[in-house]
């Protein structure tokens, strides 16, 4: 290991540098060539699978400081980046909401569900936008110590990518009425429609240059070229509205709970679907049993009934407790290798 008083010879380093630009130049037309060939068919990408995980806000509830507690958040998020998830839902276990009138103050716990969705979005955003859709305030404090998730979506500005996401600026080409986006770049780009200032986009450059691009959909760098583009944060008020507010049309075809009661997942085998829209729901320190018990709306009080496989990740753990952050490293380890072969 080189020690920090050494000095790498600059030809050394300029031989770095350019090899670094070369493999990324070859990743960019590698991509580009495979886009072509997806937009040159006739047949429509087919969707892909999507995982989503659901986590009670309150395990940072009783964390000691709010430094702490931004480095379960950001485990959170490092998590849900290495195993490719697509939505997180932070949800209030305790329904902390319910009956509480417009005048009344904001709930403690519900308070740390909204702080928690703010973290996870402010890790998963790129960091060239952050300036510009994170105003600074008490909530961030503690960000800039987490480690970044460093998904694909996160360039540089030396980076080549067909895709890049960008925050709509107040300049338009006003003949065209088209928008002009800052994606990171020296230059910014302008689009194909005219969009609401400050919204974040997703764009897709063309391919010959220039300072031109066309919004898509977030999915599309999945959909069509099997990127991962990062996740998407909801807010559930309940245990239950993490089923029912899906964004989904036909809901979650495949949801898993975890609780050291379930049923070991060594002995669980998850059916093969051709789109397969998973959840993963971990509770808080009392369990989903407890979310269960103070949300009525679902018709049971047998928790392991609202899900399709209710397992246990850890059946011969050494510890008295794991940890809901840990849990879910651990179910996101198991269950996505199990998905993915099944």
């Amino acid at each position: 290991m080189a020690l920090k008083n050494d000095k790498l010879d600059w030809r050394t380093l300029k031989t770095q540098k350019k090899k670094r630009k070369l493999e990324q130049v070859e990743k960019y037309l590698e991509t580009k060539k495979k886009l072509e060939i997806v937009e040159q068919s006739d047949e429509k990408p087919a969707k892909k699978s999507s995982l989503a995980i659901a986590i009670a806000g309150s395990i940072v509830d009783n964390i000691q400081t709010e430094e702490l507690a931004t480095y379960v958040a950001g485990q959170i998020a490092r998590a849900a980046a290495i195993y490719k998830v697509d939505e997180v839902i932070v949800f209030d276990d305790t329904c902390s909401t319910a009956g509480i009138g417009k005048d009344q103050e904001e709930p403690q716990t519900w308070s740390n569900c909204v702080w928690m969705a703010k973290i996870l979005q402010y890790l998963e955003c790129p960091q060239y936008l952050r300036k510009q859709l994170f105003p600074l305030g008490r909530d961030y404090r503690y960000a800039g110590l987490l480690n970044p998730l460093d998904t694909p979506h996160h360039l540089r500005r030396e980076s080549v990518s067909v895709y890049r996401e960008g925050v709509v600026l107040e300049k338009v080409h006003t003949q065209l009425q088209q928008s002009y986006v800052f994606v990171g770049l020296e230059e910014d780009v302008r689009i194909d429609r005219q969009l609401e200032p400050g919204l974040r986009v997703t764009v897709k450059l063309n391919p010959d240059g220039g300072n031109r691009g066309t919004a898509v959909s977030p999915r599309e760098p999945k959909s069509t070229l099997g990127i991962y583009w990062g996740y998407e944060v909801r807010l559930a008020k309940s245990f239950s509205a993490i089923f029912t507010e899906s964004p989904h049309k036909k809901g979650y075809n495949l949801t898993i709970g975890t609780s050291d009661k379930g049923t070991p997942l060594g002995s669980v085998t998850f059916k093969s679907k051709k789109r397969r829209r998973a959840l993963l729901v971990i509770g808080g320190v009392k369990g989903l049993e407890f979310a269960l018990s103070n949300d009525d709306s679902l018709g049971t009080q047998d928790v392991a009934l609202t899900f399709d496989h209710y397992v246990n990740v850890c059946p011969d753990q050494g510890s008295r407790t794991i940890r809901s952050e840990e849990a879910l490293l651990i179910s996101l380890a198991l269950i996505t290798d199990k998905l993915n072969n099944s």
